[in-house]
């Protein structure tokens, strides 16, 4: 494989040519009605936006929405942002060593993660709960898939290990949190937080590039949580060991978090938050997605190597806006 030039390594004017991921692939359209290609293109290293000026329907037709593909383009500097203006571009099947530079991960050690998470589980202190925790944790096969999983395809935590990142941060939240509400149920809204998205194991694929399974496209990791609930409940009561019947208010509300997490039906909830610990774990939700979100966009941690000043992002539809980028703190001489 040839040398691959990092997102984070572009300059302005400069020609790129090589196999990139491809994010939110659309056809828009100019003010003179003709139309054009506007996308993210990313690796590893970030993900900046790109623009072809004269793609076809046709030639739009033939590329993933999400995937993967070959290009020859030219970057632009463009309102203080870095984008890429595509000359050539078609869709590409990544080899296994393309997909490690393609592949975004963690910045963080996953082993130390989920010792934490396991800590955390292990200050619950109702013994349905409990036993429901210890259910979930024994299965060897699902554990691995929540250390490797990403939270998303393109939007917050989209990384190898972001699923269990997002779910730690969360639970720390909560852990901070509870004990300014002393009359929340703290195990229900920790361990709400730790099944909320669990759903994502089934749903996402990561092997090939980040997609959905046949699963996450029938079902979803909503639904596949809630059907895990369940059957982790009568796992619990059949223990051979030690077994633990899980109350049905217990196995209810906790179910009412899964269904309940996205807050409102235009987002996808089934049911909007109806209890105090399903409201608080839909607000601390949204809170770490779009920190997430937000900082990766405003203040990366794999800073371009090229600063052309501009203060804000292009702008961000899951957060409807544009961002403003420089820490206020260091720009006190502002017009």
């Amino acid at each position: 494989m040839q040398h691959h030039t990092y997102i984070k390594e572009l300059k302005p004017s400069q020609f790129v040519d090589g196999v990139y991921a491809v994010q939110n692939c659309q056809l828009g359209q100019t003010k003179t009605g003709k139309p054009f290609l506007k996308c993210l293109i990313a690796d590893k290293t970030g993900r900046t936006p790109a623009r072809m000026w004269n793609c076809t329907q046709e030639l739009f037709d033939t590329l993933p929405t999400d995937g993967f593909v070959w290009i020859e383009a030219q970057t632009q500097p463009y309102q203080g942002e870095l984008q890429i203006i595509i000359q050539n571009i078609r869709p590409h099947e990544p080899t296994s060593d393309e997909l490690t530079e393609l592949l975004p991960s963690t910045r963080h050690n996953v082993d130390e993660m989920f010792a934490e998470v396991v800590r955390l589980l292990g200050t619950l202190e109702d013994p349905a709960v409990r036993a429901l925790s210890n259910q979930y944790l024994s299965d060897g096969e699902l554990m691995d898939r929540f250390c490797k999983a990403p939270a998303a395809q393109t939007l917050h935590h989209a990384y190898l290990g972001g699923l269990l990142e997002h779910t730690l941060g969360l639970m720390r939240l909560a852990d901070t949190v509870c004990p300014l509400y002393p009359r929340i149920n703290r195990d229900i809204v920790l361990f709400g937080l730790f099944l909320h998205d669990l759903g994502k194991c089934a749903e996402l694929t990561w092997d090939t590039g980040f997609g959905y399974s046949n699963d996450g496209q029938l079902i979803g990791h909503i639904a596949r949580g809630a059907i895990w609930l369940e059957e982790k409940a009568r796992a619990a009561a059949n223990d051979p060991d030690e077994p633990v019947a899980v109350p049905p208010a217990v196995l209810r509300v906790l179910q009412h978090i899964i269904l309940s997490h996205h807050g409102t039906p235009e987002f996808g909830a089934v049911k909007v938050p109806s209890t105090p610990e399903a409201i608080l774990c839909s607000l601390l939700d949204n809170v770490d997605a779009k920190m997430n979100l937000a900082l990766d966009a405003a203040r990366p941690e794999d800073a371009p190597e090229s600063d052309l000043g501009g203060d804000f992002t292009e702008k961000l539809w899951a957060l409807d806006t544009r961002l403003y980028k420089p820490d206020p703190t260091t720009r006190r001489n502002d017009p």
